[in-house]
Formats: C-alpha cells, structure tokens, sequence
C-alpha cells in the first residue's frame, strides 16, 4: 500500500471560484444531446462528468472509452474501477464507429482503460477501431489517449502504423510523484512511449495533473522531459479527487499559475500548450490538428 498525503477529515476542501463551469448550451450541444439520448450512445465526455462537455460537443469533438470499464491498474488519482476486466467485445470497433457517425462527430478522441491482462495490451482492438471509424465517417480525425502497453512497444506500434492524426499518453504527473500517484507505470516509461510516437512521424502529445503536491520546479522539470521526448503538444489542468478514497487535492493552482506555465511551454519550444484549471486531456482536440 502507498501512503497518500493525509487531509484532515474536519478540513472541507471548498473548490474555488475559478472552478466553476458554465452549464453546457448551444444548438450543436442540443443535438449531439439528443442523439446520445435517443440512441443510448455511451461517451467518456458523459461519463466522466466532464466540465468541458458543452463546449467540446458544440465544436464536434466527442471522446470514446474502449476495451471495457474495468482497468487492470489502480492509480491513486483515476475514478475507473479497478478489477479483472471482462473479455474483450470484438463488436466494439463497429458500435464506436456507428456512434461517432451518428453524432456527426467532426474530430474524435478514443482513450481506454489498461489492459495488462490482454497479451497485445488491447491494441488490435485499437486499430480495428481506429479503422472501422474511417470506413464510416472517412472525414472523422482521429486522436488516441494510449496507454503504455507495459513497454511492450510491438503493441504500440500496432497502433501507430493505422496513423491517428495526433497520439497522445499522458505523464499524469511529474517525477517525483509518479510512485505515489501512479502506482503501476514508470515515468521514463512513459517518456520513452512519447519518444516512439514522435519518431513514427506523428503529432505528439501528453498532460499532466496539477495540484498533486508538485512544486514549480518539478513542474518545469518534466516539462523539459516532454519537450526532449519530442511531445508537440501539451496539456496542463487542475486535479479533482473523484472520492474521499482518492489521492487529496494537495493545492489549487491559480488561472495565473496556469497562464505562466503556458507562456513558459511556448518559450520552451512546445508547438501548442492549453494550460488552465478546467483543462483536461481532450480540451480543444480538434485545434491540435496544426502541421508540425
């Protein structure tokens, strides 16, 4: 067991102004709403609660989640159950298909639970999904939230040779407190998944969580670590603690913090940096599509 930083449990911790989010509206948002509801379609947008979903629907953006709802890790920050995973659905890569060519979906982010139980790591699902969704809706841009495949870069590859227009693996946080909140994974892991992506010739893209504990420096630190691992793209938002059972939001970082590091990952070199408390992994996908 990891010990987590210990919130008192008579310390209310109160969600500052900044965190509050608009309640989703717009013609778009209305439709996509409607044919989610009327064809029981099922989105990590929805699912996650996510406080980007209005804006995101309305732009034609929408996340998918595949190989299950049971992931095979129990890192201290995620909301996804922890267990054995069911058998994989070989229907999957169809309905994912017909949902985002329901819902008109414009560019589409597919993300996963990991699959350590899965020999390929659930990659051939992977690609027949990416595949199957060009088959329905050849127009539809594609972005993966990859896991690591434990480091077994043949299943990485399976993915990356049907070229997503962006791949993505999120760092989640930095160095120091990758054992603390990411209890199965390797930060020099995830770097290196990120520096296979870059050399395959593809946009590349990773986050990370703040208010985990970490310091400005360490911050910066892996910042410089994605920059050398060839990342483009970079996301940085505020944790939110899904249960009291969950690691503790340790501080709230301010829009101004978040601004600075935004300007600093510009000077650094990154091609494109959304930097901000709401801000999470699929904010403004479809904007991440630029020639690199």
């Amino acid at each position: 067991m990891i010990d987590l930083p210990v919130i008192p449990a008579n310390q209310v911790q109160r969600k500052p102004n900044w965190l509050r989010v608009k309640l989703p509206v717009g013609k778009e948002y209305a439709h996509v709403r409607s044919l989610v509801d009327t064809h029981k379609l099922h989105t990590i947008c929805e699912s996650g609660n996510c406080p980007n979903m209005g804006e995101c629907w309305g732009a034609g953006t929408a996340t998918f989640m595949i190989l299950g709802n049971i992931c095979t890790r129990s890192c201290s920050f995620c909301a996804v159950a922890t267990g054995r995973p069911l058998a994989v659905d070989l229907e999957e890569p169809d309905r994912v298909a017909n949902s985002v060519k329901l819902m008109q979906v414009k560019h589409c982010v597919i993300t996963s639970v990991d699959r350590d139980d899965l020999k390929d790591g659930g990659s051939t699902i992977w690609a027949e999904t990416i595949n199957a969704i060009r088959r329905e809706s050849p127009d539809t841009t594609l972005e993966t939230l990859l896991p690591d495949f434990r480091g077994i870069w043949d299943n990485l590859e399976r993915v990356l040779a049907v070229r997503p227009e962006v791949v993505s693996h999120n760092l989640e946080t930095v160095r120091r407190l990758t054992k603390e909140v990411r209890i199965q994974a390797k930060y020099d892991r995830s770097l290196e998944c990120l520096r296979l992506i870059n050399k395959a010739g593809l946009r590349t893209k990773s986050g990370i969580m703040l208010g985990l504990g970490e310091t400005e420096e360490d911050v910066l630190e892996a910042m410089t670590d994605l920059l050398d691992a060839g990342v483009h793209i970079l996301t940085l938002g505020q944790y939110l603690q899904p249960t009291r059972n969950h690691h503790p939001v340790i501080d709230w970082i301010t829009p101004e913090q978040f601004d600075k590091y935004k300007v600093v990952g510009l000077e650094m070199g990154f091609k494109y940096v959304e930097s901000g408390p709401l801000v999470r992994s699929s904010y403004h996908a479809e904007k991440h599509l630029f020639d690199f």
